[in-house]
């Protein structure tokens, strides 16, 4: 992991922390992805961590493996947030496509573990911020090929339950990997078992339309994102940070 803390940090206090999930199928991708979105919200009073997780290009594993890593991410952090000023209790677990599976199915399933994991500490982020998810791993969804039967205890979508985490999606009207569709149910899921999901979609853009290469789609995410945590009273509106 690589970790970004607010300039003036005081020791004294607890801050928020926002774990990071690249994309990449399961298969490839890079925590530079979301090296500007840490910077940004580190500069906003969060404790920014980019997290690297087992992929197939590089280490030969399966979807299983990248979600044992994400949900050690999160245990480590808590079990070591004394020395990162973190509140364990407010860790928001953000990601994009195959990311943002990660990082929804640390709060909702519980398989996958890692053996010399602590599992008295629970993977639970408190918030979800999911850009284009891949949250539909069943028949049809994106990675069924990949997991097959096992969709029904990895699937983000087929394990909603009530305690769910506030969650945020941001999407793609043209996407050719996200329907709206999918978004949508998943937004409809979370409300019934009494949780909030705000769903955003920005018409016409396709997948990874938030990225840092296309600014100015990164930047409303970023602002969007960041009303979304205010709203939590996880960010304060002071200081603002200038979009760069």
């Amino acid at each position: 992991m690589e970790r970004f803390s607010p300039e003036e940090i005081d020791v004294t206090k607890k801050y928020p922390a926002i774990v990071f999930f690249f994309g990449g199928g399961w298969s490839k991708g890079s925590i530079k992805q979301f090296e500007p979105h840490a910077k940004y919200f580190s500069k906003r009073g969060l404790v920014s961590f980019l997290v690297d997780y087992r992929v197939k290009n590089r280490h030969n594993t399966t979807p299983f493996e990248s979600l044992k890593d994400a949900k050690s991410a999160i245990r480590y952090i808590k079990e070591h947030a004394s020395e990162f000023y973190v509140d364990s209790s407010k860790i928001i677990a953000i990601g994009a496509s195959a990311g943002g599976q990660l990082a929804a199915a640390t709060a909702l399933i519980n398989g996958y573990n890692e053996d010399t994991d602590n599992l008295l500490i629970s993977s639970k982020p408190s918030a979800l911020v999911l850009f284009n998810p891949a949250i539909d791993n069943g028949p049809g969804g994106v990675g069924y090929e990949r997991v097959k039967n096992d969709y029904k205890g990895f699937s983000p979508i087929h394990n909603i339950k009530k305690g769910a985490p506030p969650t945020i999606i941001l999407s793609g009207t043209q996407d050719n990997l996200i329907p709206v569709a999918t978004v949508k149910e998943y937004q409809l899921r979370t409300r019934k078992v009494g949780s909030r999901c705000e769903l955003v979609l920005y018409e016409g853009k396709k997948h990874g339309f938030f990225n840092y290469n296309k600014f100015e789609n990164y930047k409303k995410t970023l602002i969007e994102v960041d009303q979304f945590l205010q709203s939590l009273t996880y960010l304060k509106r002071e200081p603002l940070v200038e979009v760069e």
